[in-house]
């Protein structure tokens, strides 16, 4: 997922200013809550990016939805749509957790796969490549992608190994058109 300069700007800000004030496993914490919020709330989202609702009135709403939030979360959502950025505030989110996750040393992994795998056989792939350290915290990201007919595709951070059915099966078919 790329995220936009905003994101990674008004996230870097809120992790400096936590960091000196020490309150960035709580702010990390609301983080999570926020991006869930907005991951799952279509209504919420539509309500942010609706262009002819005043700011004001998105404040109050948010005041009202995070309103057991930190004051440091409170007035970074308040911040955030202030400057007309609220459409950009789950990724905000998610570029605080990823910047936090990084520090602590967390391996952001997301493995695909055309079904659903047991936990034996999803442990069975992590331990096959060379891509997860053994000894780390990771962050599983788990998607069923039918597409992909077979095998699996494994990312881990900026590295990724194609071992599905239709990248070989593609492979095939490039080297039956070049010969």
């Amino acid at each position: 997922m790329l995220t936009s300069k905003v994101a990674k700007r008004y996230a870097q800000g809120l992790l400096d200013f936590t960091n000196e004030s020490g309150q960035t496993a709580a702010v990390f914490s609301e983080m999570k809550d926020v991006k869930k919020l907005m991951s799952e709330s279509e209504d919420l989202n539509k309500f942010f990016k609706t262009p002819y609702i005043d700011a004001k009135k998105k404040e109050d709403v948010a005041k009202e939805i995070f309103k057991g939030f930190s004051p440091v979360s409170q007035n970074l959502i308040t911040l955030v749509i202030r400057q007309g950025r609220e459409n950009h505030l789950k990724h905000i989110a998610q570029e605080f957790i990823n910047k936090v996750e990084d520090i602590n040393g967390v391996q952001r992994i997301t493995l695909t796969t055309a079904t659903q795998l047991s936990k034996e056989n999803i442990d069975q792939i992590l331990k096959s490549t060379n891509l997860v350290k053994a000894d780390s915290n990771f962050d599983l990201n788990l998607n069923v992608n039918p597409d992909i007919l077979g095998g699996y595709i494994l990312r881990v951070g900026d590295q990724q190994i194609d071992a599905s059915v239709k990248s070989k099966l593609n492979n095939i078919k490039k080297d039956f058109q070049l010969n």
